[in-house]
């Protein structure tokens, strides 16, 4: 008899088109600028905000180039797909860091097409062409902090 799977209780019901676009954006900021994930997000249905550690602040044309990659992967109609495996199984570069100590011995993985792979228990779009136009709201720097606002516009 196959037993269910049973993952942490998540505390919050994002918007899933929004937050299938932070899990875009984290992996387009990890590909043009080598930092991590976001360390801070905050993300709502009608704006959102992640803060990304970069060592210099960038130009408005690299803010430029972030937004549209970001609207290239959502038109590339990406499928978004989930796969649970044991933590011991979970592949290299997967980054764990952000779990809670108490996140079971079964992770579940959210993939975006080819482009971002990442553990999450939230909820998700099931193709890239639900989430709308990502648009950047305002940037702003500081003490190596690079804070990103944005929403989705249809």
């Amino acid at each position: 008899m196959e037993q269910a799977i049973q993952l942490n209780d998540h505390n919050k019901q994002e918007y899933p088109p929004m937050h299938t676009a932070e899990h875009i954006l984290n992996q387009t900021m990890i590909r043009l600028f080598g930092c991590g994930r976001s360390r801070n997000a905050h993300i709502e249905k009608k704006k959102s905000k992640c803060d990304y550690i970069l060592p210099t602040e960038p130009t408005n044309d690299q803010i430029a180039v972030v937004e549209n990659k970001v609207n290239e992967i959502i038109a590339a109609h990406l499928p978004v797909t989930v796969e649970f495996l044991p933590r011991n199984r979970i592949p290299e570069g997967i980054d764990l860091s952000k779990l809670p100590e108490e996140a079971g011995a079964t992770l579940r993985l959210v993939k975006i097409g080819d482009y971002d792979t990442c553990a999450c228990i939230g909820q998700h779009v099931g193709n890239t062409s639900e989430i709308g136009k990502f648009k950047i709201i305002s940037t702003d720097y500081q003490n190596t902090t690079l804070r990103i606002r944005f929403k989705l516009e249809k």
